[in-house]
């Protein structure tokens, strides 16, 4: 399984990608309204430190992944359930994604178009990469990656030119306090999207060159970090702190205020080709993880099989999960983040490499 290879630049790109994902077109930190931008800063900060527990795990094990790592620090017979709950996680935060996408397809392009039919023809499209391999999958990564970022920049340079672009938006500094800011943040701005790096470990075995393992680590997230907090300044600047603390995919507001001249209007198309190439980004990550786990624990040849079966699984998941988007923003930021992100991102990894230190020195 682990004879595809893939470069640091390419995991780079990926994992950049994965980071941004959803987030560039969602609101994070809402409820800190203008300090949205210090909540960003928070949580790519206390981010680092996570992902140098994951990093510092995959260089104690070097070419194994997570599912494999586990029965080596806490026994076959514990990590089993482990296994699955990661393995659930993986493909129910794929699902998830999917459903954003598809609720942002809906809500402005394709209104009379059945959501599944959206969310399902994205998944057939994604499962055909993946079925390639995570070469495939990378060299995608290479080419869709270098157009993301220049349809943000291209974005952030449009957003200048609206006329209630203001700087002022984001003041006061700190209005509430430190402490506001810092509660909103803690663990959440470090959960999502920073913390579902997680994935990052079942990606590591196929890495050419491990000596890069922590470097890219901590790149994915200082450059996903600022490119946040960026897009955030330039949200908050345009739409303004009540505004923004309000609207769902807050980027696409503030580009449908967007008029050059009184001629060129109606970038929105900008944001969905974003918010498509994010989602391929988060999707594609999370459904490999969990195919690659399924076949690891089941002791299978290939993970192309278990492909088919997740791709199946995820457009009904997706609806399911949810009665609306509001239900389902509500779940996931008010359960689902602070909780379950907690246990499996945070507090598990960072017992996870106590015990291999420990099992380390006594070896």
């Amino acid at each position: 399984m682990k004879t595809e290879n893939i470069s640091g630049l390419q995991l780079f790109y990926l994992m950049t990608g994965y980071v941004l994902g959803t987030a560039i077109i969602l609101g994070l930190g809402l409820e800190t309204k203008q300090d949205a931008w210090i909540f960003i800063l928070v949580g790519m900060s206390g981010s680092l430190v996570i992902v140098a527990v994951f990093t510092q795990l995959a260089i104690y094990y070097p070419g194994d992944s997570l599912v494999e790592l586990l029965p080596k620090v806490i026994g076959k017979f514990l990590s089993y359930p482990v296994i699955l709950l990661y393995i659930s996680h993986f493909t129910y935060s794929a699902a998830r994604a999917s459903r954003e996408l598809g609720d942002l397809i809906v809500t402005t392009i394709l209104s009379e178009t059945p959501i599944l039919v959206v969310i399902a023809s994205f998944m057939v499209l994604m499962i055909y990469c993946l079925r390639g391999g995570v070469e495939t999958f990378a060299r995608m990564a290479e080419i869709v990656f270098p157009v993301y970022i220049f349809s943000l920049i291209l974005i952030w340079i449009l957003l200048l030119s609206v006329d209630q672009f203001s700087i002022k938006n984001l003041t006061p500094i700190l209005g509430m306090g430190v402490t506001p800011v810092l509660k909103a943040a803690i663990p959440n701005a470090i959960n999502f999207p920073f913390g579902e790096t997680v994935a990052i470990m079942m990606l590591f075995p196929f890495l050419n060159n491990k000596r890069y393992t922590r470097r890219i680590g901590m790149s994915m997230i200082l450059i996903g970090g600022l490119l946040l907090t960026v897009n955030s300044i330039m949200m908050i600047s345009v739409l303004g702190p009540e505004f923004y603390s309000r609207d769902v995919f807050s980027l696409l507001a503030a580009t449908q205020m967007v008029s050059v001249a009184d001629f060129l209007e109606r970038f929105d198309a900008l944001v969905i080709l974003m918010m498509v190439a994010g989602v391929f980004f988060k999707v594609g990550v999370f459904t490999f993880a969990a195919a690659v786990g399924i076949s690891q624990l089941m002791k299978l040849k290939q993970y192309r099989s278990v492909l088919l079966g997740l791709g199946t699984i995820i457009p009904p998941l997706a609806l399911v999960s949810a009665s609306s988007y509001v239900e389902h923003i509500e779940f996931g930021f008010k359960f689902y983040v602070p909780y379950v992100h907690t246990i499996l991102q945070i507090i598990l990894p960072i017992l996870f490499l106590c015990i291999a230190f420990i099992q380390k020195k006594l070896t």
